[in-house]
């Protein structure tokens, strides 16, 4: 199932709708996300995005956030390819047609 930022929900999977930020969640979160591989949300901040996911599909923030409310080391943000931890952390702002995909790092060796 998809879920667009309007509320809408269609049966795909795959985001569809042109509004909005595309963001793309990883398959380790989508269990918690209706598994559902992407949504459309409205403009922000990164933190306005996670709090949009929570909002929606409750317990996802924890995974992405502290206790603090700062993003996760373990949790990297790209914004149309960028990782956030370069422009504004979680203050980076999002725009109509930015893609986004929150991607869990891996520690190992």
């Amino acid at each position: 199932m998809n879920i667009d930022y309007s509320g809408n929900a269609s049966r795909s999977s795959i985001e569809t709708v042109a509004s909005g930020v595309k963001v793309s969640i990883p398959p380790v979160l989508r269990k918690v996300c209706g598994d559902v591989e992407a949504v459309s949300l409205r403009p922000g901040t990164i933190l306005d995005l996670v709090n949009q996911l929570h909002h929606r599909f409750n317990g996802v923030r924890d995974r992405i956030c502290d206790e603090k409310g700062r993003l996760r080391g373990s949790v990297l943000i790209f914004v149309n390819g960028e990782d956030v931890r370069f422009l504004d952390h979680q203050a980076t702002q999002v725009q109509d047609g930015d893609e986004v995909s929150i991607i869990p790092a891996f520690a190992g060796g």
